[in-house]
């Protein structure tokens, strides 16, 4: 779909999807409403086996579909639609999101207002819930110094309720791959989703190499989406532990310098480990899937070169553990961790 032209900048909507035809019927309206004069809906299809693709041709024929021969996860089925579109920006959307009008225009305001800017995200709210913060990227995401992501809005599994406290536009460290607006000329420079992550952290991977190449990531929380979560892997799936365990580390390792990677692991060994211990008690298959998440990440970091001393250096903006702060200092909140604990400078 392709509405009129005007002096707004065309986006390319892209939508993953996977078996969704229940999520595109409830999701897919509100992005049709969306307050913004020229963009178009591409749906990314992974090799689905419901009605899905017969469903959209039938009540969306405007929507421009990418057939994918197998499921290839998030990444690849993202990256096969952006090499596929023209548009100097791209959103991708999860099948699972409903959006405000307003979304789009808010976050196309923060990108063409910032020449150095290549992501942004608006304020993810729960679809069931919209009173509070969405788990997956909340008001716009921190990382700490062994990996671990938060945000503003949702520390561990604490969502705070949404009271206009995170309503500004801010610098943040990665925007949610739920709703994430990105530049086309960013992307050329350094390169697309890590096809190898398969699903869970290459959005975040991606912000710290835009970051790495002097590009900021920021959100635009005025712009609102709702997210329903958990439609590929729910909370507590072993294999999406297995996913954020390993492709933390791998995310660690291609982003810092071998020197300082070498003083985090034995950090995270000793906090995985007892995650493990923890799971060994609760559920014997999370605990296996920490193991295996550390067993392949040495098989597979072979894979990946170390950063020069050429490259430009980005540390996780939040130093030290946000779970040591969150479970035993009780820090549940983003405002109740320290500022001076942030490297990132938070700036309009």
């Amino acid at each position: 779909m392709k509405n009129t032209r005007s002096e707004w900048p065309e986006v390319s909507i892209i939508i993953l999807n996977w078996n969704g035809r229940n999520l595109m019927e409830t999701c897919l309206p509100s992005v049709f409403e969306t307050d913004y004069p020229v963009f178009e809906v591409v749906v990314a299809d992974n090799a689905s086996t419901d009605d899905s693709l017969a469903w959209l041709m039938r009540t969306y024929p405007q929507v421009r579909i990418i057939g994918n021969p197998e499921n290839w996860g998030y990444a690849r089925g993202n990256n096969v639609a952006i090499r596929q579109t023209e548009s100097p920006y791209v959103v991708l959307l999860n099948n699972d999101v409903t959006v405000h009008p307003n979304w789009l225009r808010e976050m196309m305001c923060v990108m063409l207002g910032h020449s150095d800017v290549a992501a942004v995200q608006p304020k993810l709210l729960h679809f069931h819930d919209p009173t509070h913060f969405e788990y997956a990227g909340a008001a716009g995401g921190h990382l700490d110094d062994l990996g671990i992501p938060f945000t503003r809005g949702r520390i561990l599994s604490n969502l705070e309720q949404d009271s206009g406290q995170y309503d500004d536009v801010q610098t943040v460290f990665w925007a949610s791959g739920a709703a994430m607006l990105l530049r086309r000329s960013a992307l050329e420079v350094v390169g697309l989703l890590d096809e190898q992550f398969f699903m869970h952290m290459e959005e975040i991977d991606l912000c710290w190499r835009l970051q790495r190449s002097g590009y900021r990531i920021m959100a635009a929380t005025k712009g609102e989406v709702y997210h329903i979560g958990g439609a590929s892997l729910p909370q507590g799936n072993p294999r999406k532990l297995y996913y954020n365990f390993r492709n933390s580390l791998l995310m660690l390792y291609k982003n810092l310098p071998r020197y300082r990677f070498n003083l985090v692991y034995p950090l995270r060994i000793l906090q995985d480990a007892l995650a493990f211990v923890r799971f060994l008690f609760s559920s014997q298959e999370e605990a296996l899937a920490v193991w295996t998440a550390h067993r392949d990440f040495r098989k597979m970091k072979h894979d990946y070169q170390a950063p020069t001393a050429q490259d430009r250096l980005v540390l996780p903006s939040f130093r030290g553990s946000v779970l040591l702060d969150a479970m035993l200092l009780g820090r549940k909140t983003y405002s109740a961790m320290p500022k001076s604990r942030f490297r990132i400078e938070e700036m309009a």
